[in-house]
């Protein structure tokens, strides 16, 4: 990066969300002379919490290195004009992910009437080179189901006799220090990080599968760790967000139930693009006329892409939840920025002929109550919110006021391990199920990049 005109040093700020936007700091600005990044913004509608408030955060001069003595500083997203006009910042790098192109010229729209310009950066700026091999689960939307994918695709590699670690994107909420480098083995481990509910989501099914999770802030550092252990890296992307490793096969996952995302969001539609194998998913809960239009907007984009056509298969014990008066809880992220209406939990209600599927909205207190609110297309589900002692509670007492006879969790973690309710908790699980073409055999096929 050069200097401006007069020598000075080129003033940044980058647009986040605690995720993406520290790692492009780290491969892109850290330790550049001639650069100075001024401040990161973030916004609640994102990763970082779904709170009312932000919390005032920095981002530690342990992490940002030479020339930030005192960190950076991290001011909500509504200041952005105030920060370019303070600082007299050149450029805002935007830096988060699942928003809809609009949304992005939005930004850039701000930042360009503020005086400054505007940037996105690509995989030649951001993503790390893994000395081994890498294979990558993203999505063109929060909620395609890159987990269960991930989960499947780290197994078959187990199979295989390859050691597989699992690379989570981040979600640093707490101490960013002591979250530069994050190894989960146990759910021992999630314990005593105090993880958050949806950290919680991300890497349960990996553990209870035998597979060592790492995530972090610095993913220098993480892909450092993990590929000292592994003869194989699966990248679990978060939302539609980029790889930050470089894959070698690069799996895309596609979401018929609400076609025409792919198209429409960021980087979502890059991810699309890129892909080496696009998985539509969720055929069995779809409209054929969608899935006709998912897979002709697909092989418009990236016709050299193979696609595999898959279904969501959810289970759960039926007989806990046949006539009986639900409540149901969802994966929160899915729900919230995904825009999802319902998730597995509501598809397990159905299919076990649940008599009753409660509104959780005239049971709802606190931050809860205002979730719903705030995402009106949410009905009969409830998003499992859990991003700090308050929302736990009020996640907890929403539940119990609700008086279900029984909770359906479609949540991909636990979540009697986190909430005391008086009543059964049935747990849905949900997993990928190929109709044609199998994962396996994509596998096969690139037995020699992978190293078997």
């Amino acid at each position: 990066m050069v200097s401006t005109e007069d020598g000075s040093r080129r003033r940044v700020v980058i647009m986040g969300a605690a995720g993406r936007d520290f790692h492009d700091f780290n491969t892109t600005f850290r330790g550049i002379d001639g650069v100075e990044v001024v401040a990161f913004t973030q916004t609640a509608s994102q990763n970082v919490g779904e709170l009312d408030e932000l919390p005032v955060r920095r981002y530690p001069a342990e992490l940002a290195g030479d020339g930030y003595p005192d960190g950076i500083p991290i001011r909500p997203e509504v200041d952005l004009e105030a920060i370019v006009d303070e600082h007299e910042v050149d450029e805002v790098v935007f830096s988060y992910s699942d928003v809809s192109h609009e949304y992005v010229m939005h930004q850039a729209s701000r930042a360009i009437a503020a005086g400054a310009g505007f940037r996105l950066l690509g995989p030649r700026q951001m993503m790390l080179d893994s000395p081994v091999p890498v294979v990558a689960v993203d999505a063109v939307r929060t909620g395609c189901g890159k987990s269960q994918t991930a989960r499947k695709l780290a197994g078959l590699l187990a199979e295989r006799n390859r050691d597989v670690v699992v690379v989570r994107e981040p979600m640093p909420y707490g101490d960013l220090v002591a979250q530069r480098v994050q190894r989960f083995a146990s759910m021992a481990d999630l314990d005593a990080a105090d993880v958050t509910i949806e950290e919680r989501e991300e890497y349960e099914g990996h553990i209870e599968r035998g597979h060592v999770v790492y995530a972090g802030v610095d993913y220098e550092a993480v892909l450092e760790r993990a590929a000292a252990e592994a003869e194989v890296i699966v990248w679990d992307g978060g939302n539609n967000e980029l790889p930050f490793f470089r894959p070698d096969l690069h799996f895309v996952l596609v979401d018929p139930t609400r076609p025409g995302v792919e198209l429409t969001y960021h980087p979502g539609e890059a991810n699309l693009r890129l892909a080496d194998v696009v998985v539509v998913n969720k055929m069995n809960t779809a409209d054929t006329a969608d899935v006709r239009t998912v897979e002709e907007n697909v092989r418009r984009t990236n016709p050299d892409a193979t696609v595999v056509r898959a279904d969501s298969v959810v289970e759960a014990d039926g007989a806990a939840i046949e006539g009986r008066r639900v409540l149901v809880v969802e994966d929160g992220p899915t729900l919230t920025h995904g825009g999802a209406a319902y998730g597995a939990g509501w598809i397990a209600a159905k299919k076990y002929g649940a008599a009753e599927v409660l509104d959780p909205a005239p049971a709802a207190v606190g931050s809860v109550a205002r979730i719903l609110e705030e995402y009106p297309h949410l009905e009969g589900v409830l998003p499992a919110m859990g991003y700090s002692d308050e929302q736990m509670r009020d996640l907890e007492a929403t539940i119990r006021n609700a008086d279900p006879e029984v909770v359906v969790a479609g949540t991909p973690f636990d979540l009697a391990r986190v909430v005391d309710v008086d009543v059964p908790v049935v747990r849905v699980r949900y997993e990928l199920a190929e109709r044609d073409l199998t994962l396996s055999e994509i596998l096969d096929r690139h037995g020699d990049v992978l190293g078997h």
